[in-house]
């Protein structure tokens, strides 16, 4: 409920700032992968960006934190954009959260909302138009809720044929014609939420709750490097 409200909040803020700020709020917390890149003019080279034959200019911008404020954004000009999301939370997000308590869950949804920053990041490296796309949304952080509890599910052996289907109807959605659904997101989003859930799970009970944290804080640190991949890897 915390995170709906903090959601809430600044979807409010974004409205206001659309319409008597330039859209400050939205801009200010969105992401886009020249966030990841160093500061300064970066070359590409002729033919490798559509509708530059001859070549261009990346200007990059190192600002790392909007990895994790996108998630926290909505598109003020398609309200069901943040109702679905919050909606989705609601409804699976409460049980995920009893299941494992509220701290687990808070970090669990931290790392699939970074995890689908960084799947768009990475798409980067095989498309250097998306470079110049910007996004906004929680739904990389909601897929990783989904995914985690299909995983949670599958370890009680409770039948998760339908959340199966749930998932790979809404990611069939992000490949429509004239969606503009950041389907890198949710998939970045799904792999991290499944993989902090199989560490949750694979480490529960009080006698390893050392463990889990050692191996929770380990994936933490994965995450912040990959973040970092595009000051030792360039993607033009």
């Amino acid at each position: 409920m915390s995170i709906i409200a903090v959601s809430v909040v600044v979807f409010v803020l974004q409205l206001l700032s659309h319409y008597f700020g330039r859209d400050g709020v939205t801009s200010a917390l969105w992401y886009s992968p020249t966030f990841s890149m160093a500061d300064g003019l970066h070359e590409v080279a002729p033919g490798q960006l559509a509708g530059y034959p001859e070549g261009a200019f990346i200007e990059g911008e190192f600002q790392p934190w909007r990895m994790l404020t996108v998630m926290f954004t909505h598109s003020v000009g398609f309200l069901p954009h943040i109702l679905f999301n919050m909606l989705a939370l609601y409804m699976f997000g409460r049980n995920l959260e009893q299941m494992i308590g509220s701290m687990r869950f808070l970090a669990l949804y931290v790392f699939a909302g970074l995890g689908g920053s960084l799947g768009v990041m990475f798409w980067g490296y095989a498309d250097t138009m998306s470079l110049l796309g910007a996004t906004v949304g929680a739904s990389g952080a909601i897929f990783g809720v989904l995914a985690a509890t299909v995983v949670a599910f599958r370890s009680m052996n409770v039948n998760v044929t339908s959340l199966i289907v749930l998932l790979a109807i809404n990611i069939g959605i992000g490949f429509m014609p004239g969606m503009s659904i950041s389907w890198q997101a949710h998939f970045g989003g799904m792999i991290v939420g499944a993989i902090t859930m199989w560490i949750i799970v694979q480490t529960r009970g009080p006698r390893r709750k050392t463990q889990q944290i050692i191996w929770l804080v380990a994936l933490a640190a994965l995450l912040i490097a990959l973040s970092f991949a595009y000051l030792v890897i360039s993607p033009v």
